[in-house]
């Protein structure tokens, strides 16, 4: 494994750790909030179904990501580029515009 992959694979588990603050607390606040689980039982609902998700719903959306994107077409900069633009956003949208923004569910 080469620096450079191995400096976006630590970047991407960055990545994941910033977009899990949302994330976690989207999912988990309403059920907490309402008393229907305790935040333990919310976090270990949350992080069985985040691990187990593939398993119910398949991996429909890597496969259309392998056959859309052409081998070549990305480089690893373009890939570090947009880890690093993801994880700004995360920041950006919780620090700066007060949101709970999502940037796996991002719309704007």
């Amino acid at each position: 494994m080469t620096i450079t992959i191995a400096l976006i694979v630590l970047v991407a588990l960055a990545f994941d750790f910033f977009n899990g603050f949302h994330d976690a607390a989207n999912s988990i606040a309403t059920v907490v909030s309402t008393r229907v689980l305790t935040p333990r039982q919310a976090v270990a609902w949350a992080a069985f179904f985040n691990f187990a998700a593939f398993l119910i719903f398949g991996t429909k959306v890597a496969d259309t990501i392998s056959k859309v994107v052409h081998p070549g077409t990305l480089t690893n900069a373009g890939i570090f580029a947009a880890l690093v633009g993801a994880i700004l956003w995360d920041i950006g949208s919780s620090c700066c515009r007060r949101s709970s923004g999502s940037s796996s569910r991002s719309r704007s």
